[in-house]
């Protein structure tokens, strides 16, 4: 009883072949046409997100994130902004991997419990790896002219990054 879990996915895709067959729809051509519809996304997809790793690696790499940090890292100590999580704060809209390693640092050198360590874990729960949902959802509907997105995407992540703050602040202090 303890491995239901293991049986919720074939249950799942039971369930849908069952309704299929009942509905009399062709299972495995429908199957096979949306097969077809993700290797074409994935191929739509793929240069915004081979272009996004670079960047972000490139940035990383050239310590540019770091260099950011530092620059900011007066006015975060200012507004009560803990400086240990301003690294994540910066890359966490552009890697998810990334800011996952740097929530991992942050844990590891602060402690789970400490004001650092849980505003970390709200602010990753309550922030988007912008850059790459951009990449991924524009790139696979074909949208070049995103107009607006960017900026109303990082204001939201700053947001998230603040009421992470002000939420550890006020419930956990």
């Amino acid at each position: 009883m303890n491995n239901i879990g293991a049986f919720v996915l074939p249950i799942a895709i039971g369930i849908i072949v069952l309704f299929g067959i009942l509905k009399r729809v062709p299972v495995f051509d429908v199957f096979l046409q949306g097969a077809r519809e993700g290797i074409l996304s994935t191929y739509r997809i793929a240069p915004s997100i081979v272009g996004l790793v670079v960047a972000v690696s490139m940035l990383n790499a050239s310590g540019a994130f770091q260099l950011l940090g530092n620059a900011i890292s007066p006015v975060a100590d200012f507004l009560g902004f803990p400086t240990q999580v301003l690294p994540l704060m910066l890359l966490r809209p552009v890697s998810g991997s990334g800011s996952l390693a740097v929530l991992n640092d942050i844990l590891t050198s602060n402690g789970a419990d400490s004001f650092a360590g849980r505003v970390a874990a709200v602010m990753m729960g309550s922030t988007e790896t912008t850059f790459y949902a951009i990449a991924v959802y524009y790139g696979a509907i074909g949208i070049k002219k995103i107009r607006h997105t960017v900026a109303a995407a990082l204001c939201a992540d700053f947001a998230g990054a603040v009421m992470a703050v002000l939420t550890v602040r006020l419930f956990f202090s």
